[in-house]
């Protein structure tokens, strides 16, 4: 039985994918530590300006592993979370490429990329209080991010499950992509592309200065918060061979 994590760098682009078909990509502890290690090498690759984290068909990822729960105090389910809160604390965008069954703690790596992308068997299931257990690794306030505290509530505490089409009217997924896997691929593929062609660090602390952003109530608050680091934009190499590049274009129309 094969349970790996799958981490390939290509054409500036990070796909990670949960390679354990056989437990529809269950998280084990060993797979959440191997998680950590590809969003941590994602970070560390110049290359690489954007990280797709998907599932091996036909699940996304069927939760974490119940033997493992079963035995897990709190330094193991801190073990468990740390997979996808790697996602969530990744400092390059991130889309999840759902299509299959994203539950309980596969629901929550879903919820920890900046955006979802669904294929049509995409299902959103968070599923803890039917097993009997309290919601973990953030789950509660990232739904309610996501999606609203109403429809968070309709999933978390009256079990409320979303396939790809309700998702994408909840807000959860930003839109469903038609096909199988290798479809919903190239679709993350191609929204991705923008990030890959535009400056890293600019990707990064753009990223940062949304995270910020988000929390504030003020839009005042808001420019202060963007002038710096816009400033710094201004005076970069690449904003200058940009606007270069933009004027010979203008210029040989």
């Amino acid at each position: 039985m094969t349970e790996r994590i799958l981490a390939e760098h290509t054409d500036g682009l990070a796909v990670i994918t949960v390679d354990a078909p056989d437990t529809r990509n269950a998280l084990t502890l060993d797979l959440s530590r191997e998680l950590v290690k590809a969003v941590s090498a994602a970070e560390r690759d110049e290359n690489v300006h954007a990280v797709i984290v998907t599932g091996t068909p036909p699940a996304f990822c069927a939760g974490a592993d119940l033997s493992a729960l079963g035995e897990a105090a709190e330094d193991g389910l801190r073990e468990i979370y740390a997979g996808f809160l790697a996602v969530a604390r990744c400092a390059l965008p991130t889309i999840a490429a759902v299509g299959g069954a994203a539950v309980g703690a596969g629901l929550n790596l879903a919820l920890a990329a900046d955006l979802r992308l669904a294929g049509p068997r995409a299902r959103f299931d968070a599923r803890f209080l039917q097993l009997g257990l309290h919601p973990g690794g953030g789950m509660t306030w990232m739904a309610q991010r996501a999606v609203g505290t109403q429809q968070a509530t309709a999933m978390t505490l009256f079990g409320e499950v979303l396939d790809a089409e309700a998702a994408t009217r909840a807000g959860l997924v930003l839109r469903t992509v038609e096909g199988g896997h290798e479809q919903l691929l190239d679709a993350a593929s191609a929204l991705a592309r923008p990030a890959v062609e535009a400056p890293r660090e600019l990707l990064v602390t753009a990223k940062r200065t949304m995270r910020h952003t988000r929390d504030l109530d003020d839009h005042a608050a808001a420019v202060e918060a963007e002038l710096s680091p816009q400033v710094t934009s201004l005076e970069s190499p690449e904003f200058a061979a940009r606007l270069e590049a933009l004027r010979s274009r203008i210029a040989g129309r």
